[in-house]
């Protein structure tokens, strides 16, 4: 081995640890403050501000707050609104984008263009600038400002699956066009219809993209604080965000409540992360290989 390779090499290895050390630096900077207030969660609230540096041990531990948390608000109940609300917006921003997606890269058909002009241009439009329109047309059919649970939830997943699905038909347009069309000719030959080609090929070959997206879609959902304000009016309505937002208003100075309530709701969002960060690391890698 020549003295220049040894060279390239001794560079090679000191630019990778650069990059570490650069990326470590930044991963601390977003973990630690979620670190932060868990640790918290667990300590009296008197010594949050004088001691908010320390372990939660000794006399500093306390589940207290978790248990104030459970009495003052209804967090299972809470939790299974978000879960509904997050579930559904996810659900079925998965099926109709999937089908969408796969009907503008297979298919010619008049206006296609127009269409996908059309999505591209709905992502231009932020939900503040929609949620009037959308709340009056909600209201005409019967389902906000009601008592009736499920209906202000369904009025709360509408928008949100309506405001994901322009992005995730773009983001599975690219991973569908990608595909051979020589497999879907095959599944024809062998007596598929669309609908199965969609689901027995399509699906399983671009399960990476269709994980990111249900992911993005569920987590974009379940942190959608501004549509909740709008339809959950009613204590058992509120989904956690909007629960959390409540504690905020009613228990401001109560830091380690604060800091309890925000670790029950980052619970679910690093679970569901936790369990599917393979597809979503494997589909956003795709996606920029792919372009």
């Amino acid at each position: 081995m020549n003295k220049g390779t040894l060279t390239r090499k001794s560079k090679f290895k000191l630019s990778i640890c650069f990059i570490y050390i650069a990326l470590s630096i930044w991963a601390l900077t977003t973990i630690y403050p979620i670190i932060w207030v868990v640790l918290n969660s667990f300590k009296d609230r008197r010594f949050i501000i004088s001691r908010s540096f320390e372990l939660p041990v000794g006399e500093l531990f306390t589940l207290g707050n978790y248990q104030l948390a459970f009495e003052r608000v209804n967090i299972f109940g809470a939790y299974r609104n978000s879960l509904v609300i997050s579930c559904t917006v996810a659900a079925v921003v998965i099926l109709f984008a999937g089908l969408a997606a796969y009907i503008l890269v297979r298919y010619e058909f008049p206006g296609k263009k127009l269409l996908q002009s059309l999505v591209l241009a709905g992502m231009m439009f932020p939900a503040f600038s929609t949620i009037i329109p959308v709340f009056r047309l909600m209201n005409s059919w019967g389902i906000v400002n009601t008592n009736n649970v499920w209906l202000s939830l369904l009025a709360t997943a509408l928008p949100q699956i309506a405001g994901n699905m322009s992005f995730s038909i773009v983001v599975l347009t690219g991973f569908i066009r990608g595909l051979p069309i020589e497999l879907e000719e095959a599944a024809y030959m062998e007596g598929c219809n669309i609908y199965q080609i969609f689901f027995k090929v399509i699906m399983p070959l671009t399960k990476p993209a269709f994980a990111t997206v249900g992911t993005f879609s569920f987590l974009w959902s379940y942190n959608d604080l501004f549509t909740q304000m709008f339809t959950l009016r009613l204590k058992d309505q509120w989904a956690i965000t909007r629960l959390l937002n409540e504690l905020t208003s009613m228990e401001g100075t109560n830091y380690g409540l604060m800091a309890a309530a925000v670790t029950l709701v980052v619970i679910p969002v690093m679970i569901v992360y936790i369990c599917l960060q393979k597809y979503i690391i494997k589909g956003m890698t795709a996606g920029a290989v792919k372009g």
